[in-house]
């Protein structure tokens, strides 16, 4: 077995996986400043746009802290 093949095989690795989690944080954080944005929460918006966490202060931010929306479910 040719050790240049599987060697370069698995070189392209932590380039596919750096990728990913690139990938994974813009996502979150286009979501969690999207709301932040849009509850008027200048500190958390400057925060997250400021720190790099691979998405997970936006995760907490959208599980724990941003404004629950007040509605009327049913306006008849």
């Amino acid at each position: 077995m040719n050790g240049r093949l599987l060697y370069g095989s698995i070189s392209n690795f932590p380039g596919i996986l750096l990728l990913i989690l690139i990938a994974w944080s813009i996502f979150w954080k286009g979501i969690a400043l999207w709301r932040s944005a849009r509850n008027s929460q200048t500190y958390w918006y400057i925060v997250m746009l400021l720190l790099s966490t691979g998405g997970l202060l936006e995760i907490i931010y959208l599980a724990f802290f941003q404004k629950k929306k007040v509605g009327n479910k049913n306006r008849s």
